[in-house]
């Protein structure tokens, strides 16, 4: 497993960017078998969430380990706290930058496979929002989507006011994000809107893997997104389990977005954690 760390020039943003990729191309399963065939890696694009950084899934699970025994090459942008979304006028278009230019720069730098259905978006919380709305948005690159606790309790939002203790509950945050809180749900800002547009539009979805703890304060946005992909008949996958808003859920349910992620069955690859005098 090579772990990089690296920044990138984005026409987007126009600015660097920091980006770590998990790459598995140097994965051993023995301590005796020839290097492992020239391929085209599966990727998945993961976001983090609010005030994190690009080194936040590394940091916060064994994502190394998951990604490297599947084969999964996993690249993980920093996203500021942007929502992932584009803000007009301002050069700070993180939706194209994840959404289009950050794919077409890492697949000409490493070994990925240029198919759909070999490219994924995935994130936790602001990240989750980012995902959906960018896996849908752009779902003619994106295969695949894995949303965990994902932020969309965007009626919320929508109705926020400068009264909350917390920045990213403030109506200033919103509008610097969303822009006019009053045009937003009725946007391709809103996974919601953007569900019901595709639907009309007869528009090819992502498969979608959602999943949020049952003491998660976004269970219930979380849960009336799968209840709208019900209703119109998008097909998905959502899992509630126990955890809060925190590390160990999405640890467990990194693990299990990956293993439900359409990629072949691989060997574990040989890691200080395997080795015995055996």
């Amino acid at each position: 497993m090579a772990l990089i760390q690296m920044t990138l020039l984005s026409r987007s943003l126009m600015r660097t960017v920091p980006v770590t990729v998990v790459l598995p191309a140097d994965k051993m399963t023995d301590f005796t078998a020839p290097l492992q065939p020239e391929k085209k890696y599966p990727t998945l694009y993961l976001l983090h969430g609010v005030i994190g950084s690009t080194l936040d899934w590394v940091s916060g699970t064994r994502l190394e380990r998951f990604a490297t025994d599947r084969e999964l090459c996993v690249v993980m942008p920093s996203g500021d706290n942007s929502f992932y979304l584009d803000r007009p006028g301002s050069a700070q278009n993180y939706g194209q930058f994840v959404g289009q230019e950050l794919v077409e720069l890492t697949r000409r730098m490493f070994p990925l496979s240029r198919e759909r259905k070999d490219t994924f978006i995935g994130g936790l919380s602001m990240g989750g929002f980012g995902a959906l709305r960018n896996g849908l948005k752009y779902s003619d690159t994106f295969g695949a989507i894995v949303a965990l606790s994902a932020a969309i309790h965007v009626d919320q939002m929508a109705a926020a006011d400068n009264s909350a203790e917390v920045f990213f509950s403030r109506r200033s945050f919103v509008e610097e994000c969303f822009g006019d809180p009053d045009t937003m749900l009725q946007s391709d800002k809103n996974p919601f809107w953007l569900v019901e547009d595709m639907v009309r539009r007869g528009a090819r979805f992502p498969d979608i893997y959602m999943a949020c703890g049952d003491e998660d304060g976004l269970l219930p946005s979380n849960q009336a997104f799968a209840d709208l992909l019900t209703q119109k008949k998008v097909p998905h996958t959502f899992e509630i389990g126990p955890g809060a808003h925190e590390w160990d859920f999405w640890d467990t349910y990194i693990q299990k977005g990956m293993d439900w992620l359409p990629i072949p069955k691989c060997t574990p690859g040989i890691s200080s954690g395997h080795v015995s005098k055996d």
